[in-house]
Protein backbone atom coordinates (compact mmCIF):
# COMPACT_ATOMS: atom_id res chain seq x y z
CA UNK A 1 0.00 0.00 0.00
CA UNK A 2 1.08 3.45 -1.34
CA UNK A 3 1.36 6.28 1.57
CA UNK A 4 -0.89 9.07 1.29
CA UNK A 5 1.78 11.52 0.35
CA UNK A 6 3.43 9.16 -1.73
CA UNK A 7 -0.32 9.68 -3.50
CA UNK A 8 -0.28 12.98 -3.88
CA UNK A 9 2.95 12.54 -5.11
CA UNK A 10 1.67 10.81 -8.08
CA UNK A 11 -1.30 12.63 -9.11
CA UNK A 12 1.06 16.16 -8.93
CA UNK A 13 3.29 15.00 -11.58
CA UNK A 14 0.15 13.44 -13.44
CA UNK A 15 -1.34 16.81 -13.51
CA UNK A 16 1.96 18.26 -14.78
CA UNK A 17 1.92 15.85 -17.63
CA UNK A 18 4.27 13.29 -16.73
CA UNK A 19 3.97 9.93 -18.00
CA UNK A 20 3.86 6.81 -16.06
CA UNK A 21 7.21 5.73 -17.04
CA UNK A 22 8.82 9.36 -16.26
CA UNK A 23 7.17 9.65 -12.64
CA UNK A 24 8.24 5.80 -11.96
CA UNK A 25 11.53 7.13 -12.64
CA UNK A 26 11.13 10.68 -10.78
CA UNK A 27 9.35 9.17 -8.02
CA UNK A 28 12.27 5.92 -7.75
CA UNK A 29 9.38 3.30 -7.58
CA UNK A 30 7.98 0.62 -9.69
CA UNK A 31 6.46 0.88 -12.80
CA UNK A 32 3.39 -1.30 -11.60
CA UNK A 33 2.81 0.54 -8.59
CA UNK A 34 2.58 3.96 -10.33
CA UNK A 35 0.21 2.45 -12.62
CA UNK A 36 -2.09 1.25 -9.93
CA UNK A 37 -2.71 5.04 -8.43
CA UNK A 38 -2.12 6.42 -11.80
CA UNK A 39 -6.11 6.76 -12.56
CA UNK A 40 -7.28 6.65 -8.70
CA UNK A 41 -9.15 9.13 -7.95
CA UNK A 42 -8.90 10.70 -3.87
CA UNK A 43 -12.62 9.15 -3.42
CA UNK A 44 -11.34 5.72 -4.75
CA UNK A 45 -7.71 6.11 -2.64
CA UNK A 46 -10.33 6.51 0.32
CA UNK A 47 -12.36 3.65 -0.31
CA UNK A 48 -8.95 1.70 -0.87
CA UNK A 49 -7.39 2.86 2.91
CA UNK A 50 -10.50 2.09 4.28
CA UNK A 51 -10.29 -2.13 3.05
CA UNK A 52 -6.84 -2.03 3.32
CA UNK A 53 -7.04 -1.29 7.13
CA UNK A 54 -10.00 -3.46 7.75
CA UNK A 55 -7.73 -6.41 5.68
CA UNK A 56 -5.13 -5.64 8.35
CA UNK A 57 -7.07 -5.85 11.25
CA UNK A 58 -7.73 -9.30 10.73
CA UNK A 59 -3.80 -9.51 11.41
CA UNK A 60 -5.20 -8.01 14.81
CA UNK A 61 -6.03 -11.82 16.63
CA UNK A 62 -2.42 -12.78 16.00
CA UNK A 63 -0.84 -9.35 17.61
CA UNK A 64 0.74 -11.21 20.47
CA UNK A 65 2.32 -13.46 18.28
CA UNK A 66 3.98 -10.83 16.41
CA UNK A 67 4.78 -9.38 19.41
CA UNK A 68 6.40 -12.24 20.83
CA UNK A 69 8.09 -13.63 17.56
CA UNK A 70 9.98 -9.37 17.31
CA UNK A 71 10.40 -9.90 21.39
CA UNK A 72 12.84 -13.23 21.26
CA UNK A 73 14.53 -12.35 18.25
CA UNK A 74 15.26 -8.77 20.30
CA UNK A 75 13.68 -6.81 18.62
CA UNK A 76 15.38 -7.66 15.27
CA UNK A 77 13.88 -6.53 11.76
CA UNK A 78 12.58 -10.13 10.22
CA UNK A 79 12.26 -11.37 6.98
CA UNK A 80 8.27 -10.84 6.44
CA UNK A 81 8.42 -14.31 4.76
CA UNK A 82 9.39 -16.01 8.09
CA UNK A 83 6.85 -14.27 9.74
CA UNK A 84 4.21 -15.29 7.55
CA UNK A 85 5.60 -19.05 7.08
CA UNK A 86 5.54 -18.85 10.80
CA UNK A 87 1.65 -17.24 11.52
CA UNK A 88 0.66 -19.61 8.37
CA UNK A 89 2.19 -22.89 10.21
CA UNK A 90 0.73 -22.56 13.45
CA UNK A 91 -2.47 -21.41 12.60
CA UNK A 92 -3.35 -22.59 8.57
CA UNK A 93 -4.43 -20.49 6.20
CA UNK A 94 -4.42 -16.54 6.98
CA UNK A 95 -6.87 -13.87 6.25
CA UNK A 96 -4.47 -12.22 3.84
CA UNK A 97 -0.77 -12.13 2.02
CA UNK A 98 2.72 -10.81 3.16
CA UNK A 99 1.51 -7.55 1.82
CA UNK A 100 -1.08 -7.03 4.29
CA UNK A 101 0.44 -8.74 6.99
CA UNK A 102 3.19 -6.08 6.60
CA UNK A 103 0.83 -3.19 6.12
CA UNK A 104 -0.33 -4.45 10.24
CA UNK A 105 3.42 -4.47 11.45
CA UNK A 106 4.09 -1.50 10.21
CA UNK A 107 0.44 -0.29 11.97
CA UNK A 108 1.82 -1.46 15.07
CA UNK A 109 5.77 -0.04 14.68
CA UNK A 110 3.54 3.21 13.87
CA UNK A 111 1.43 3.54 16.71
CA UNK A 112 4.45 2.68 19.07
CA UNK A 113 3.41 -1.12 20.15
CA UNK A 114 6.52 -2.65 18.38
CA UNK A 115 9.59 -0.90 18.66
CA UNK A 116 12.36 -2.22 16.64
CA UNK A 117 16.04 -2.36 17.07
CA UNK A 118 19.30 -1.56 14.97
CA UNK A 119 21.96 -2.35 18.00
CA UNK A 120 23.85 -5.05 18.50
CA UNK A 121 22.03 -8.29 18.76
CA UNK A 122 22.30 -9.61 23.11
CA UNK A 123 21.79 -13.59 22.76
CA UNK A 124 20.12 -15.30 25.27
CA UNK A 125 19.96 -18.97 25.34
CA UNK A 126 16.97 -21.72 24.48
CA UNK A 127 15.67 -24.73 24.86
CA UNK A 128 16.50 -27.19 27.90
CA UNK A 129 19.94 -28.09 26.44
CA UNK A 130 22.75 -25.08 26.20
CA UNK A 131 24.19 -24.14 22.31
CA UNK A 132 27.11 -26.35 21.59
CA UNK A 133 25.77 -29.74 23.39
CA UNK A 134 23.88 -31.64 21.38
CA UNK A 135 23.10 -32.89 17.49
CA UNK A 136 20.48 -35.29 16.47
CA UNK A 137 21.34 -37.62 12.83
CA UNK A 138 18.65 -39.62 11.71
CA UNK A 139 17.92 -41.28 8.16
CA UNK A 140 15.07 -40.97 5.38
CA UNK A 141 14.19 -42.88 2.11
CA UNK A 142 12.03 -41.21 -0.58
CA UNK A 143 11.20 -41.75 -4.25
CA UNK A 144 10.26 -39.04 -6.07
CA UNK A 145 8.09 -38.80 -9.07
CA UNK A 146 10.96 -39.18 -11.54
CA UNK A 147 11.27 -42.91 -9.89
CA UNK A 148 14.36 -41.48 -8.20
CA UNK A 149 15.07 -43.04 -4.65
CA UNK A 150 17.01 -40.98 -2.40
CA UNK A 151 17.91 -41.83 0.93
CA UNK A 152 18.38 -38.66 3.64
CA UNK A 153 21.00 -37.84 5.74
CA UNK A 154 19.54 -35.00 8.52
CA UNK A 155 20.83 -33.49 11.38
CA UNK A 156 19.65 -30.89 13.58
CA UNK A 157 21.57 -28.85 16.73
CA UNK A 158 19.08 -28.89 19.78
CA UNK A 159 19.73 -25.54 20.80
CA UNK A 160 19.48 -23.11 17.59
CA UNK A 161 17.60 -26.22 15.40
CA UNK A 162 19.85 -25.57 12.78
CA UNK A 163 19.45 -28.17 10.15
CA UNK A 164 22.35 -29.73 7.43
CA UNK A 165 20.23 -32.30 5.20
CA UNK A 166 21.88 -34.14 2.18
CA UNK A 167 20.70 -36.84 0.13
CA UNK A 168 22.20 -40.01 -1.59
CA UNK A 169 21.22 -42.68 -4.35
CA UNK A 170 22.39 -45.80 -2.70
CA UNK A 171 21.89 -47.09 0.99
CA UNK A 172 24.10 -45.73 3.72
CA UNK A 173 27.15 -47.72 4.91
CA UNK A 174 29.11 -46.58 8.24
CA UNK A 175 31.37 -44.74 6.11
CA UNK A 176 29.02 -42.60 4.01
CA UNK A 177 27.45 -41.63 7.60
CA UNK A 178 30.96 -40.54 8.66
CA UNK A 179 31.54 -38.21 5.45
CA UNK A 180 28.24 -37.24 5.92
CA UNK A 181 29.27 -35.86 9.54
CA UNK A 182 32.10 -34.73 9.03
CA UNK A 183 30.57 -32.12 5.97
CA UNK A 184 27.84 -31.69 8.92
CA UNK A 185 30.75 -30.54 10.96
CA UNK A 186 32.56 -27.77 8.38
CA UNK A 187 28.78 -26.85 7.49
CA UNK A 188 28.33 -26.27 11.25
CA UNK A 189 31.46 -25.00 11.98
CA UNK A 190 32.21 -26.64 14.35
CA UNK A 191 31.56 -30.02 16.41
CA UNK A 192 28.70 -30.69 19.22
CA UNK A 193 29.98 -32.52 22.80
CA UNK A 194 27.21 -35.02 22.32
CA UNK A 195 25.47 -36.96 19.17
CA UNK A 196 22.55 -38.49 19.63
CA UNK A 197 21.47 -41.52 17.18
CA UNK A 198 18.66 -44.50 17.55
CA UNK A 199 20.15 -47.74 17.65
CA UNK A 200 20.86 -48.37 13.17
CA UNK A 201 22.40 -51.14 12.32
CA UNK A 202 24.70 -49.05 10.29
CA UNK A 203 26.35 -47.64 13.16
CA UNK A 204 25.06 -49.97 16.13
CA UNK A 205 26.19 -53.99 16.72
CA UNK A 206 24.18 -54.57 19.37
CA UNK A 207 23.15 -52.90 23.02
CA UNK A 208 24.03 -55.58 25.93
CA UNK A 209 21.95 -54.67 28.97
CA UNK A 210 22.48 -50.86 28.28
CA UNK A 211 26.41 -51.55 26.99
CA UNK A 212 26.54 -50.04 23.41
CA UNK A 213 28.60 -52.03 20.63
CA UNK A 214 29.26 -49.77 17.67
CA UNK A 215 30.83 -51.17 14.22
CA UNK A 216 34.20 -50.90 14.12
CA UNK A 217 34.82 -48.22 11.66
CA UNK A 218 32.44 -45.75 13.91
CA UNK A 219 33.93 -46.51 17.39
CA UNK A 220 36.86 -45.56 15.91
CA UNK A 221 35.28 -42.43 14.15
CA UNK A 222 34.05 -41.20 17.97
CA UNK A 223 36.64 -42.19 19.88
CA UNK A 224 39.24 -39.55 17.19
CA UNK A 225 36.11 -36.99 17.33
CA UNK A 226 35.77 -37.26 21.59
CA UNK A 227 32.08 -37.74 20.80
CA UNK A 228 29.92 -38.07 23.85
CA UNK A 229 26.85 -40.68 22.30
CA UNK A 230 23.33 -41.29 23.12
CA UNK A 231 21.53 -43.76 21.56
CA UNK A 232 17.93 -44.33 22.15
CA UNK A 233 15.64 -46.80 20.54
CA UNK A 234 13.82 -45.61 17.21
CA UNK A 235 10.90 -43.30 16.96
CA UNK A 236 11.75 -41.88 20.57
CA UNK A 237 9.93 -38.44 20.74
CA UNK A 238 11.30 -37.74 24.02
CA UNK A 239 14.86 -38.34 22.85
CA UNK A 240 15.27 -37.22 19.21
CA UNK A 241 11.44 -36.14 18.20
CA UNK A 242 13.46 -32.91 16.84
CA UNK A 243 15.08 -34.67 13.95
CA UNK A 244 11.93 -37.11 13.30
CA UNK A 245 10.15 -33.75 13.21
CA UNK A 246 12.84 -32.82 10.62
CA UNK A 247 12.95 -35.88 8.08
CA UNK A 248 8.90 -35.76 7.72
CA UNK A 249 9.55 -31.68 7.34
CA UNK A 250 11.92 -32.70 4.52
CA UNK A 251 9.61 -35.23 2.98
CA UNK A 252 6.34 -33.68 3.24
CA UNK A 253 7.20 -29.64 3.11
CA UNK A 254 10.19 -30.29 0.36
CA UNK A 255 10.77 -33.22 -1.42
CA UNK A 256 6.71 -34.17 -1.89
CA UNK A 257 5.98 -30.90 -4.25
CA UNK A 258 9.22 -31.72 -6.13
CA UNK A 259 10.60 -34.18 -9.03
CA UNK A 260 14.37 -34.68 -9.47
CA UNK A 261 16.22 -37.69 -11.60
CA UNK A 262 19.34 -36.70 -11.01
CA UNK A 263 21.10 -36.84 -6.94
CA UNK A 264 23.15 -33.78 -8.02
CA UNK A 265 19.90 -31.41 -8.77
CA UNK A 266 18.00 -32.41 -6.37
CA UNK A 267 21.24 -31.93 -3.58
CA UNK A 268 21.52 -28.13 -5.04
CA UNK A 269 17.60 -27.38 -5.00
CA UNK A 270 17.99 -28.80 -1.27
CA UNK A 271 21.00 -26.65 -0.25
CA UNK A 272 18.59 -23.17 -1.60
CA UNK A 273 15.49 -24.59 0.04
CA UNK A 274 17.69 -25.49 3.67
CA UNK A 275 19.22 -21.44 3.61
CA UNK A 276 15.44 -19.57 1.99
CA UNK A 277 12.99 -22.25 4.75
CA UNK A 278 14.51 -24.81 6.60
CA UNK A 279 17.09 -22.78 8.37
CA UNK A 280 15.19 -19.39 7.58
CA UNK A 281 11.89 -19.55 8.73
CA UNK A 282 10.86 -19.27 12.15
CA UNK A 283 10.94 -22.26 14.55
CA UNK A 284 8.08 -23.04 16.25
CA UNK A 285 9.72 -24.34 19.00
CA UNK A 286 12.32 -21.35 19.95
CA UNK A 287 10.01 -18.73 17.66
CA UNK A 288 13.61 -17.86 16.62
CA UNK A 289 15.41 -18.23 13.05
CA UNK A 290 17.79 -20.61 13.27
CA UNK A 291 19.94 -19.16 10.82
CA UNK A 292 20.62 -16.03 13.03
CA UNK A 293 20.81 -18.45 16.05
CA UNK A 294 23.87 -20.28 14.78
CA UNK A 295 25.59 -17.43 14.86
CA UNK A 296 25.81 -17.46 18.60
CA UNK A 297 25.87 -21.69 18.52
CA UNK A 298 29.09 -21.40 16.53
CA UNK A 299 30.84 -19.43 19.96
CA UNK A 300 30.19 -22.86 21.77
CA UNK A 301 30.72 -25.63 19.20
CA UNK A 302 34.45 -27.90 19.96
CA UNK A 303 36.52 -26.52 17.07
CA UNK A 304 37.00 -28.97 13.61
CA UNK A 305 39.65 -31.01 13.40
CA UNK A 306 40.85 -33.62 10.79
CA UNK A 307 39.97 -37.03 10.41
CA UNK A 308 41.52 -40.13 9.38
CA UNK A 309 38.41 -41.06 7.28
CA UNK A 310 38.53 -38.47 5.02
CA UNK A 311 42.37 -37.83 4.47
CA UNK A 312 42.10 -38.70 0.41
CA UNK A 313 39.77 -35.07 0.53
CA UNK A 314 41.45 -32.00 -0.46
CA UNK A 315 39.30 -30.33 2.76
CA UNK A 316 42.08 -29.16 5.49
CA UNK A 317 45.49 -30.37 3.49
CA UNK A 318 48.77 -27.85 3.60
CA UNK A 319 51.29 -27.27 1.41
CA UNK A 320 54.87 -27.80 2.13
CA UNK A 321 58.62 -27.15 1.33
CA UNK A 322 60.53 -30.45 1.13
CA UNK A 323 64.03 -29.64 2.27
CA UNK A 324 67.82 -30.43 0.10
CA UNK A 325 68.10 -33.63 2.22
CA UNK A 326 63.96 -34.44 1.77
CA UNK A 327 62.29 -33.45 5.32
CA UNK A 328 59.70 -31.81 6.10
CA UNK A 329 58.67 -29.50 9.10
CA UNK A 330 55.31 -30.54 10.72
CA UNK A 331 54.88 -28.56 14.03
CA UNK A 332 58.15 -28.90 15.93
CA UNK A 333 59.40 -32.43 14.63
CA UNK A 334 61.10 -33.77 10.79
CA UNK A 335 59.32 -36.59 9.25
CA UNK A 336 60.88 -38.03 5.62
CA UNK A 337 59.51 -37.47 2.24
CA UNK A 338 60.58 -39.87 -0.78
CA UNK A 339 64.13 -38.36 -2.22
CA UNK A 340 62.76 -37.32 -5.36
CA UNK A 341 60.74 -34.88 -3.70
CA UNK A 342 63.63 -33.06 -2.66
CA UNK A 343 63.30 -29.17 -2.61
CA UNK A 344 59.80 -29.49 -4.15
CA UNK A 345 56.07 -28.35 -2.71
CA UNK A 346 54.44 -31.34 -1.23
CA UNK A 347 50.88 -31.65 0.86
CA UNK A 348 49.98 -33.31 3.95
CA UNK A 349 47.10 -33.92 6.36
CA UNK A 350 47.41 -33.70 9.97
CA UNK A 351 44.98 -35.77 12.25
CA UNK A 352 46.02 -36.58 16.22
CA UNK A 353 48.11 -39.12 15.75
CA UNK A 354 48.88 -39.63 12.25
CA UNK A 355 50.28 -37.74 9.05
CA UNK A 356 49.92 -38.54 5.27
CA UNK A 357 51.94 -36.66 2.88
CA UNK A 358 50.93 -36.41 -0.70
CA UNK A 359 51.91 -35.44 -4.39
CA UNK A 360 50.64 -31.86 -4.82
CA UNK A 361 49.85 -32.64 -9.09
CA UNK A 362 48.42 -35.97 -8.64
CA UNK A 363 47.06 -35.83 -4.78
CA UNK A 364 48.35 -39.39 -4.59
CA UNK A 365 49.63 -40.12 -0.81
CA UNK A 366 53.65 -40.65 -1.37
CA UNK A 367 54.27 -41.08 2.83
CA UNK A 368 52.72 -41.80 6.23
CA UNK A 369 54.27 -40.87 9.06
CA UNK A 370 52.83 -41.53 13.18
CA UNK A 371 53.30 -38.36 14.91
CA UNK A 372 55.90 -38.15 17.05
CA UNK A 373 54.85 -36.75 20.31
CA UNK A 374 58.67 -34.99 21.49
CA UNK A 375 60.19 -32.46 20.40
CA UNK A 376 62.73 -31.75 18.28
CA UNK A 377 62.51 -35.18 16.91
CA UNK A 378 63.67 -36.57 13.09
CA UNK A 379 61.55 -39.25 11.74
CA UNK A 380 62.68 -41.69 9.06
CA UNK A 381 61.65 -44.09 6.65
CA UNK A 382 64.67 -45.90 5.43
CA UNK A 383 62.20 -46.69 2.19
CA UNK A 384 62.33 -42.82 1.16
CA UNK A 385 66.12 -43.59 0.64
CA UNK A 386 65.97 -46.29 -1.32
CA UNK A 387 68.18 -46.67 -4.48
CA UNK A 388 64.91 -47.30 -7.25
CA UNK A 389 66.61 -47.13 -10.17
CA UNK A 390 68.70 -50.87 -10.72
CA UNK A 391 66.66 -53.18 -11.69
CA UNK A 392 65.15 -55.65 -9.27
CA UNK A 393 66.74 -58.36 -11.93
CA UNK A 394 69.86 -56.81 -11.94
CA UNK A 395 70.06 -56.07 -8.31
CA UNK A 396 69.20 -59.72 -7.77
CA UNK A 397 72.01 -60.82 -10.50
CA UNK A 398 74.71 -58.43 -8.39
CA UNK A 399 73.79 -60.20 -5.25
CA UNK A 400 74.15 -63.08 -6.29
CA UNK A 401 77.90 -62.82 -8.14
CA UNK A 402 79.00 -61.10 -4.79
CA UNK A 403 80.73 -64.20 -3.38
CA UNK A 404 81.65 -67.58 -5.27
CA UNK A 405 81.05 -70.40 -2.17
CA UNK A 406 78.59 -72.30 -2.89
CA UNK A 407 76.44 -71.58 0.59
CA UNK A 408 76.14 -67.98 -0.35
CA UNK A 409 73.96 -68.82 -3.65
CA UNK A 410 71.90 -71.70 -2.23
CA UNK A 411 71.02 -68.96 0.65
CA UNK A 412 70.70 -66.18 -1.86
CA UNK A 413 68.37 -67.84 -3.74
CA UNK A 414 66.07 -69.50 -1.16
CA UNK A 415 66.04 -65.87 0.72
CA UNK A 416 64.54 -64.28 -2.26
CA UNK A 417 62.14 -66.51 -2.71
CA UNK A 418 60.57 -66.14 0.60
CA UNK A 419 61.24 -62.71 0.58
CA UNK A 420 59.68 -61.76 -3.10
CA UNK A 421 57.60 -58.95 -1.96
CA UNK A 422 61.13 -57.80 -0.34
CA UNK A 423 63.86 -58.24 -3.08
CA UNK A 424 65.27 -54.81 -3.52
CA UNK A 425 65.11 -54.78 0.02
CA UNK A 426 66.91 -57.74 1.13
CA UNK A 427 69.26 -57.10 -1.78
CA UNK A 428 70.28 -53.86 -0.66
CA UNK A 429 70.73 -55.06 2.82
CA UNK A 430 73.13 -57.80 1.76
CA UNK A 431 75.10 -55.34 -0.61
CA UNK A 432 75.24 -52.54 2.21
CA UNK A 433 76.90 -55.23 4.65
CA UNK A 434 78.31 -58.80 2.84
CA UNK A 435 80.07 -56.96 0.33
CA UNK A 436 82.97 -56.86 2.19
CA UNK A 437 83.82 -59.51 4.65
CA UNK A 438 86.01 -59.69 8.04
CA UNK A 439 85.95 -63.23 8.38
CA UNK A 440 85.07 -65.10 4.93
CA UNK A 441 85.28 -68.30 7.10
CA UNK A 442 82.86 -67.24 9.67
CA UNK A 443 80.84 -66.07 7.34
CA UNK A 444 80.33 -69.45 5.65
CA UNK A 445 79.93 -71.22 9.26
CA UNK A 446 76.99 -68.41 9.74
CA UNK A 447 75.13 -69.08 6.02
CA UNK A 448 75.56 -73.08 6.87
CA UNK A 449 74.24 -72.45 10.53
CA UNK A 450 71.47 -70.63 8.60
CA UNK A 451 70.69 -73.12 5.86
CA UNK A 452 70.40 -75.98 8.88
CA UNK A 453 67.87 -73.82 11.10
CA UNK A 454 66.18 -72.14 8.09
CA UNK A 455 67.03 -68.19 9.66
CA UNK A 456 66.91 -67.33 5.70
CA UNK A 457 66.39 -63.33 6.18
CA UNK A 458 69.78 -61.34 5.48
CA UNK A 459 69.16 -59.43 9.11
CA UNK A 460 69.11 -63.04 10.49
CA UNK A 461 72.09 -64.15 8.88
CA UNK A 462 74.24 -60.95 9.69
CA UNK A 463 72.83 -61.36 13.32
CA UNK A 464 74.60 -65.16 13.18
CA UNK A 465 77.74 -64.10 11.42
CA UNK A 466 78.05 -61.36 14.35
CA UNK A 467 77.61 -63.52 16.78
CA UNK A 468 79.90 -66.36 15.87
CA UNK A 469 82.46 -63.41 14.35
CA UNK A 470 82.42 -62.25 18.23
CA UNK A 471 83.07 -65.69 19.56
CA UNK A 472 85.20 -66.58 17.61
CA UNK A 473 87.73 -62.95 18.71
CA UNK A 474 86.68 -63.97 22.33
CA UNK A 475 88.23 -67.20 21.94
CA UNK A 476 91.21 -66.16 20.12
CA UNK A 477 91.43 -63.13 22.62
CA UNK A 478 91.33 -66.49 25.69
CA UNK A 479 94.41 -67.98 23.80
CA UNK A 480 96.28 -65.34 23.55
CA UNK A 481 95.77 -64.30 26.90
CA UNK A 482 96.99 -67.77 27.77
CA UNK A 483 99.87 -67.54 25.82
CA UNK A 484 101.25 -64.30 26.43
CA UNK A 485 101.19 -65.09 30.51
CA UNK A 486 103.06 -68.26 29.90
CA UNK A 487 105.95 -66.59 28.00
CA UNK A 488 105.92 -63.66 30.51
CA UNK A 489 106.72 -65.87 33.42
CA UNK A 490 109.34 -68.04 31.60
CA UNK A 491 110.49 -64.43 31.19
CA UNK A 492 110.80 -63.92 35.17
CA UNK A 493 112.16 -67.55 35.76
CA UNK A 494 109.22 -68.30 37.36
CA UNK A 495 108.79 -71.97 35.37
CA UNK A 496 110.71 -74.28 37.49
CA UNK A 497 112.01 -77.73 35.23
CA UNK A 498 112.33 -80.90 37.57
CA UNK A 499 115.91 -82.35 38.07
CA UNK A 500 116.20 -86.41 38.09
CA UNK A 501 118.99 -88.53 39.68
CA UNK A 502 121.68 -89.78 37.29
CA UNK A 503 120.46 -93.36 38.99
CA UNK A 504 116.70 -92.47 37.63
CA UNK A 505 118.29 -92.41 33.82
CA UNK A 506 120.14 -95.69 34.23
CA UNK A 507 117.06 -97.47 35.01
CA UNK A 508 115.30 -95.81 32.29
CA UNK A 509 118.49 -97.14 29.96
CA UNK A 510 118.18 -100.53 31.38
CA UNK A 511 114.48 -101.06 30.79
CA UNK A 512 114.72 -99.95 27.54
CA UNK A 513 117.29 -102.29 26.42
CA UNK A 514 115.37 -105.05 28.03
CA UNK A 515 113.06 -104.28 26.53
CA UNK A 516 114.73 -104.74 23.08
CA UNK A 517 115.55 -107.95 23.61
Amino acid sequence: MVKKKMYQRIQKLKQRGLSKAQISTELGIDRSTVRKYYNMDSTEYRDYLLKTLEREKTFGRYEKDILEIYALNDCKRLNMAAVYDYLEERYGALPGNEQTLRNYIRHLITKGILVLTNGIRSYSKVGPLPYGKQLQIDFGVHTTKGKLKLYIFAAVLSASRYKYISVQTTPFTTIDVIHHLLDCFDYLGGMPEELVIDQDSILVVSENYGDIIYTKKFSDFIEEMDLNMYVCRKSDPESKGKIENVIKYVKYNFLQVRDFTAVDEAQESLAEWLKRRGNGKISQATKKIPLHEIEEEREYLRPLQNSLFRKNSLLGREVRQVSDKSFIMVDTNEYSVPMRYRNQSIEIYKTEHELFIYDEKSGNEIAHHQITLPSGQRIRDRAHFRNNTIPIEELHEQTLQMHTFGGWKKFVQINLKTYARYTRDQCLFAGKHFAELEDAAIFTMALDYCLENKTISMTELLDTYKYLLEEHKQEEAAIQTIFMGALKAIERNEVKVSKRSVSEYETLIGAAQGGTK
